[in-house]
């Protein structure tokens, strides 16, 4: 396999989900590539065939609707689905997923819809297509709908992710209307009883585009549109963002235009599974309401970098830093503010802290740090892909603050926890984590790596 670089690791969801911890279907995607290794038919070599020994009666087969659910028989890999979160309740449902492999078993396509009973927002359905088309090219489509509130409509396609190239490109298209977001107030200190929820409605347009100015140098333009419908929530016993805290800013409609210039720093030996080197990004930007290039929302700078560092045979360990400052703002919406909380680190956006749902604290300025030691327990060759699985104990701290002359590193919030991944290579990764904090244990789940 190549070794890849991202020019887009910023792939940045804080746009598109305000405040929203994702739920396990992702993960359960990868379950399914576990379970396609699992259940992978005997070899067709005969030189491969197990050694003779004692003939057993053969086997009855599968008759009826048994068969949907023998994964010798079924025309799918049938995946029960279970996800807990901390915002989102407790999803139900079955995931039909297909896996196609190339004739080196590596994946290049998982097509997975999926049925599902939410105990908010009643039945609702899911497409999803994964393509990997090669290290340099991938692209998905994921679109659902559930029998009340919430909609989802997702397309992404990148070209050049192994700066191979001169240029590299990253394209999304995003709808998105989702009931679960909550909003405890501005501040580094909001009470989890000030909790309010609302519906984030907003589409977006993003286009990235990456110059390569050596294999580990490269300078990343991020061109964005967004509308954004803060609306009242629909949560039962969960007040709504209105009752609490009136005419906030962001509640209604508001529109950005965001132009962003990164500078990227990339020694990384891999883009979806890096076991050594380091990635680091220095960026600014200004966000507007109106016009085209101006700071009449606000302006950001910050940086952003990870290392990778092999310890040991099959352990890992990673250390992640993120800051980000608005040295300029006018009547920002509080969902455009810097925020931590959840299970995914977006470049310039949202920060990880496991203990915590997304987009728990927010404010103009923030800071969050996280180690991880992941370490490979079980790894093993199967018909369809190879898959590793890891255990990565893990540390996660990071506030929030109002004045730039705030010390980053003071009253910090703590979690600890212990996540839990599948790794079907090259492109796939799957995860788990559950953290601890002050407001008690959370769970996240997703595709790639935290951060």
């Amino acid at each position: 396999m190549k070794c890849s670089r991202s020019f887009s690791r910023s792939r940045d969801r804080a746009g598109r989900i305000a405040a929203r911890v994702n739920v396990a279907p992702q993960w359960l995607v990868l379950a399914a590539l576990l379970a396609a290794a699992s259940w992978a038919a005997a070899p067709e070599d005969p030189t491969q065939a197990p050694a003779p020994g004692p003939i057993a009666p053969p086997a009855t087969p599968s008759k009826g609707l048994s068969r949907w659910f023998n994964p010798a028989t079924a025309p799918f890999i049938p995946v029960p689905l279970i996800g807990v979160d901390p915002d989102s309740g407790t999803t139900l449902g079955l995931i039909p997923t297909w896996v196609q492999t190339d004739a080196n078993h590596e994946i290049r396509r998982i097509i997975a819809p999926d049925v599902l009973y939410n105990p908010y927002f009643g039945v609702g359905v899911h497409g999803r297509v994964y393509g990997y088309t090669s290290g340099d090219e991938q692209w998905s489509v994921v679109t659902g709908i559930k029998e009340r509130v919430e909609r989802e409509f997702d397309f992404e396609y990148q070209r050049g992710r192994l700066r191979e190239e001169r240029w590299s490109f990253n394209t999304s298209v995003i709808y998105d209307r989702n009931g679960t977001p909550r909003f405890y107030g501005i501040g580094n200190e909001s009470p989890a009883i000030a909790e309010t929820n609302y519906t984030n409605q907003q589409e977006r347009i993003q286009e990235q585009v990456g110059l390569n100015l050596t294999h580990e140098w490269q300078l990343l333009y991020t061109g964005r549109f967004q509308v954004v419908d803060v609306l009242p929530g629909t949560l039962e016993k969960i007040a709504s963002i209105e009752s609490r805290f009136g005419r906030i800013l962001g509640v209604g409609t508001n529109k950005q235009v965001l132009n962003r210039l990164s500078l990227v720093y990339d020694t990384r030996d891999d883009l979806t599974v890096p076991s050594k080197g380091v990635e680091l990004i220095a960026y600014g930007g200004l966000a507007s309401r109106t016009g085209l290039l101006n700071d009449s929302m606000y302006s950001e700078v910050g940086g952003d970098g990870r290392a990778f560092w092999p310890v040991a045979p099959g352990s890992i360990l990673v250390a992640h830093m993120a800051l980000r400052y608005l040295p300029t703002s006018h009547a920002v919406p509080f969902w455009a503010l810097s925020s931590i909380g959840g299970g995914e680190s977006v470049v310039g956006g949202e920060q990880p802290l496991r203990g915590f749902g997304q987009g728990r604290f927010y404010d103009r300025d923030s800071f969050s740090s996280s180690l991880e030691l992941r370490h490979k327990v079980l790894s093993f060759d199967a018909t369809t892909t190879n898959v590793d699985v890891e255990v990565t104990p893990f540390i996660d701290v990071g506030r929030v603050f109002a004045r730039t002359s705030t010390l980053p590193f003071d009253q910090l919030h703590h979690v600890y926890g212990v996540g839990f991944r599948g790794i079907a290579r090259p492109f796939v990764v799957g995860y788990v984590d559950i953290g601890y904090g002050s407001e008690g244990i959370a769970a996240f789940t997703g595709l790639n790596y935290p951060f």
